[in-house]
């Protein structure tokens, strides 16, 4: 970025933004829902990165904010043709999800409840990070049914809210931290 690059435009001060391609929009577009919910997960993402977990943790959570800036600007773009190339999002980036919770669940116990969250904050962030990860991919799906965007998007988001669940299972055995399991009232 230019030093001479500022924080403020002005031009959003009347309601609407401008996506990648020029078009603007009014700042409640499903566009603008779509990616600025998948920022909203980022800097949740950030949160748990920010506790005190393992390494290999961190270095994972870091990964998955790289992919989701990448899928915020497949999301914000408005179909125009653009000056350079955007990143875009690899089935491998998916494939690492799943290859991630494979190898925490194998430390697991089984599951026989669902779970209810909390326990320990980071355990309650990692929570919080899914309900968000939900909400960006039922966004994203019906921003995908007006403005068409590639599909590893909702696919990576729908891995990712279980990734994060899956670590917050772990971090709870980590942290020494029962899990609290749900016994329905019948």
């Amino acid at each position: 970025m230019s030093k001479k690059w500022k924080i403020y435009t002005k031009t959003g001060d009347k309601g609407k933004t401008a996506l990648i391609g020029g078009t603007r929009v009014p700042k409640y577009d499903i566009r603008i829902e779509a990616y600025g919910t998948v920022d909203e997960l980022n800097a949740h993402i950030g949160l748990i990165r920010d506790q005190d977990i393992d390494a290999h943790s961190k270095e994972i959570l870091l990964e998955i904010q790289d992919r989701l800036f990448t899928m915020e600007s497949s999301l914000a773009q408005d179909g125009k043709p653009v000056a350079h190339a955007l990143p875009t999002l690899h089935q491998k980036d998916v494939e690492l999800l799943e290859k991630e919770m494979d190898a925490m669940n194998r430390q697991l116990a089984d599951l026989t409840s669902f779970i209810l969250p909390g326990g320990h904050p980071t355990v309650s962030y990692c929570h919080i990070a899914r309900t968000v990860c939900r909400r960006a991919e039922r966004l994203t799906i019906l921003m995908n049914e007006q403005f068409p965007t590639d599909g590893l998007n909702v696919q990576y988001l729908n891995r990712l809210s279980d990734y994060l669940f899956v670590l917050a299972r772990k971090l709870s055995k980590d942290l020494g931290v029962p899990e609290s399991l749900w016994k329905p009232r019948i």
